[in-house]
């Protein structure tokens, strides 16, 4: 990763930091993405303190189209030309079934994780293919694969990251871009708390009784697939705890 510049969304939490930290003791230049700037200033220090990253901060929310395309025309000539994009900003709202779902939670979902996902790689993705070199990594989830109780529009905007990667695969065909999706389980992160509109106590309760992910273990898969030679494209790959055998099949100690 030495002097390859990487954009990762969703930075200031979860599997971003997770991604931000990894790609950056690897060597990797970072641009991190998300909408809070006191964490982003915070991560930053700590990368640099830590890794001495060179790391660009700015701050964006994906929802917002013409941000997203302003960010990627405005970056400074030594940071245009970037190697990986790990699409990793999303969240989900709620867990209600569908006929007493909120349209609002409805719409947030579709905003980040469909559109802002697509806005970002609209935005980055034709300097990759006018360099013949590049990589998507979109972080999409296990849900995508397999619907569970109550997850309706959020397995849905997942299903649709993971078809958007299978589709991507074949528009970059012949370019010399790789596309990686990858779909974690359950990670210890702040989605349950978002989720949950920052009910703690209800949070914690999805991770209670067994090991789950962390978000530097997503990272490192990610790292993996981004450090493979360039003849290598991971396309697929599902990432689980071991107590964790669907979304909704889990085997927890009591």
């Amino acid at each position: 990763m030495n002097g390859k510049i990487a954009l990762i969304t969703g930075a200031s939490s979860g599997i971003g930091l997770g991604c931000a930290e990894v790609f950056a003791e690897a060597g990797a230049r970072l641009i991190i993405v998300a909408r809070r700037k006191e964490r982003l200033d915070a991560l930053a220090d700590k990368l640099r303190q830590n890794y001495n990253s060179d790391v660009l901060v700015r701050v964006c929310d994906i929802r917002e189209r013409n941000d997203v395309f302003a960010l990627a025309e405005t970056l400074p000539d030594e940071w245009k030309n970037i190697d990986i994009l790990i699409n990793n900003a999303g969240l989900s709202r709620g867990l209600d079934k569908l006929q007493a779902g909120s349209v609002d939670d409805w719409e947030e979902m579709i905003d980040v994780n469909i559109k802002g996902l697509l806005y970002m790689t609209r935005a980055v993705l034709p300097g990759m293919i006018e360099r013949a070199a590049g990589m998507i990594i979109n972080i999409a989830s296990v849900a995508g694969r397999m619907a569970y109780p109550s997850g309706n529009v959020y397995c849905a905007t997942k299903s649709a990251v993971r078809t958007i990667s299978e589709s991507l695969q074949l528009d970059v065909n012949g370019t010399g871009v790789r596309v990686c999706n990858i779909d974690p389980g359950l990670v210890e992160t702040e989605f349950s708390l978002v989720r949950f509109r920052g009910n703690a106590a209800r949070a914690e309760m999805t991770y209670r009784g067994f090991l789950p992910l962390s978000g530097c273990d997503v990272a490192e898969a990610a790292l993996f697939c981004a450090t493979r030679p360039p003849y290598v494209s991971i396309q697929d790959l599902l990432i689980m705890p071991t107590a964790q055998a669907s979304p909704y099949v889990i085997t927890k100690n009591n």
